[in-house]
């Protein structure tokens, strides 16, 4: 049985609307607000950012109010973040045996399960990673002595500690006389704070760029260029060095470690890539040292292709395992790659991100562009893959359906609950058909009715030539469990929503009731295209009996396989339902 995409509408596109921005929209950018890195927690209620100036900003999901909630705007509520905590992670130092400079920029974060009231995060820059704490309590105020004593002036004559004055004897001088101290009151505001809890820090002689926290929620590993250590989470004096690709001599170097991620759900397995375009699978199981890999991953390069650019394009930036860990999603520069676990060879899918630069290489090289880091991000089931590009795109794949939608992060579209339009790449001369955005059918026919003289209502269209490579996407994260993305475009941080918010299982719910619902319907008119008499006044013998039910049976079977490329979450459309009716009509009749 197939599913309705909630993601899609009837017109078969990727339906996005704005939610939230956050950040300054002012045209001069400081480098130390520029957003580094995005991640949620696990249940999404957090959404954490960390900027090159070291700092990390947390936000909090909206908590509907009871008489929100009873009028049913549950899901457009649930769609906004506000600010939780602010707190500077990490400051910058100098190694003076070295004589270089430590960046104070946060590379990565991992939020910890959540045991208690209490949320744990991981944050790291180059050299250092850091255990933070973030807890909530009561904001607590000192009254002080003078305004204490005037406060409660009128109790001088009872003996009490609760309201901050004490009755003293004075035995020598015959009276008695009321000391005021001070009175701590605690206030109904509640205060966020950060504490840091563990510091894992001279372990790593090159920079690191990952960090990865394992299923058994008690290690972690962090990798650098070269090595990959595994540190517990109570110990910070000691790490283990699982993976090293140093070799004896710097001069035979031919690649560097890029992304390590451990498997979800197999404490034992991690994986981690390389600028050479290889996954490496590891088992700790094997051998301390994980030397030698459990499976490769590799694309062979076809030789004729190969260029200049070849080895820097190919270059993975970043490496996920699916929800389900039967697959990893890999980013290059030009591509996204799913990889089957179970076939080493090549890839099950490959995504064209921006294909259309592959001619503007040379540009792109001499301005640094073509090393730019580019992450993914899986949906909640899976089925949808996220990634960023230039000109502040940003591009959704469906697995299922192969389509692939660009959307773009704009000042000009950030009304409430504006629908996002589908952005387009096109080279210089359209006449000749080029439209390398984006290869999806509904973009070539509107592509197909511009060229001849229609109408064209997809104005949303972009010049490869006019691409503004300083505005890029580097970091996304989807929210674990809804149609929510959080993308960091530059300073902004764009929070974007699905329309079908709402949990898998009642949407699996509420689409079966409506297959159940059609198919009866459909059995309905097909009886009644026979004749009446037929199941009215004749006795139908077992033979024809059987027919009948093997016929509905065929019926309720193709409504179910019905896939959403003509099912989409708001019903089935009405052409394919008509034909499905006749079909079925055809069959009953020949089986009677």
């Amino acid at each position: 049985m197939t599913v309705s995409n909630p993601l899609i509408d009837s017109s078969g596109e990727a339906q996005w609307y704005f939610s939230q921005v956050k950040g300054t929209m002012e045209d001069e950018v400081n480098e130390a607000d520029i957003i580094s890195t995005v991640e949620f927690n696990e249940d999404g209620e957090l959404l954490a950012t960390g900027d090159k100036g070291g700092r990390i900003v947390i936000f909090q999901r909206e908590q509907p109010t009871k008489s929100q909630l009873q009028q049913n705007d549950f899901n457009s509520l649930r769609t906004e973040y506000n600010v939780y905590s602010t707190f500077q992670s990490h400051e910058a130092e100098f190694d003076y045996l070295k004589s270089l400079e430590i960046e104070e920029k946060i590379n990565k974060i991992k939020w910890l399960r959540r045991k208690n009231m209490a949320h744990f995060l991981l944050s790291t820059n180059d050299k250092t990673v850091k255990l933070w704490k973030i807890r909530e309590r009561n904001k607590r105020a000192i009254i002080q002595s003078s305004s204490a004593s005037s406060e409660y002036s009128h109790y001088q004559n009872h003996t009490s500690l609760m309201n901050g004055n004490i009755t003293v004897r004075d035995d020598i001088n015959g009276f008695i006389r009321t000391v005021s101290i001070p009175v701590v009151k605690y206030m109904d505001r509640i205060e966020v704070e950060a504490i840091p809890k563990r510091v894992f820090a001279n372990a790593h002689t090159y920079h690191i760029n990952s960090i990865s926290l394992n299923s058994d929620q008690e290690t972690f590993m962090s990798a650098d260029d070269l090595r990959i250590n595994l540190w517990h989470i109570e110990i910070t004096n000691q790490s283990f060095n699982i993976v090293d690709i140093k070799p004896a001599n710097m001069e035979e170097l031919t690649e560097v470690i890029t992304a390590a991620e451990f498997h979800p759900k197999e404490c034992n397995l991690f994986v981690y890539s390389s600028s050479k375009g290889i996954i490496r699978l590891c088992d700790m199981r094997q051998s301390a040292l994980c030397d030698s890999q459990a499976k490769i991953f590799e694309e062979r390069e076809d030789p004729t292709t190969k260029n200049f650019f070849s080895e820097i394009i190919s270059s993975i930036s970043d490496v996920k395992f699916s929800h389900s860990g039967r697959y990893l999603c890999t980013r290059d520069y030009l591509h996204v790659k799913i990889w089957d676990l179970n076939m080493e060879s090549r890839p099950v899918e490959t995504y064209n991100v921006h294909d259309y630069l592959r001619n503007k290489l040379c540009v792109l090289y001499e301005n640094d562009c073509i090393f730019d880091k580019f992450e993914c991000s899986w949906s909640s089931n899976d089925d949808h893959i996220l990634t960023g590009s230039y000109n502040n795109f940003f591009k959704s794949f469906n697995r299922n359906s192969k389509q692939e939608l660009m959307f773009e992060c704009s000042r000009e579209q950030t009304k409430p609950r504006q629908q996002l339009r589908p952005k387009r790449v096109t080279s210089s001369n359209l006449s000749n058909g080029q439209a390398n955005g984006n290869s999806s059918p509904l973009l070539n026919s509107k592509r197909n009715n511009l060229m001849n003289g229609k109408t064209n209502s997809y104005k949303d269209e972009v010049n490869v030539d006019n691409l503004d490579f300083t505005k890029k996407i580097l970091h996304t994260s989807w929210h674990p469990k809804d149609n929510i993305i959080a993308i960091a475009a530059t300073n902004n941080l764009y929070l974007f929503y699905n329309k079908e918010n709402t949990n898998p299982t009642s949407s699996m719910a509420s689409y079966i009731s409506s297959c159940n619902s059609i198919s009866s319907n459909s059995s309905i008119n097909c009886f009644n295209t026979l004749s009446n008499s037929t199941f009215s006044t004749t006795p139908m013998n077992p033979e024809s009996t059987a027919s009948l039910q093997n016929s509905q049976n065929q019926l309720n079977q193709i409504q179910l396989n019905t896939s959403f490329y003509t099912a989409p979450s708001s019903g089935f459309t009405n052409q394919p339902n008509v034909q499905t009716q006749q079909t079925s009509s055809q069959n009953t009749t020949m089986s009677l």
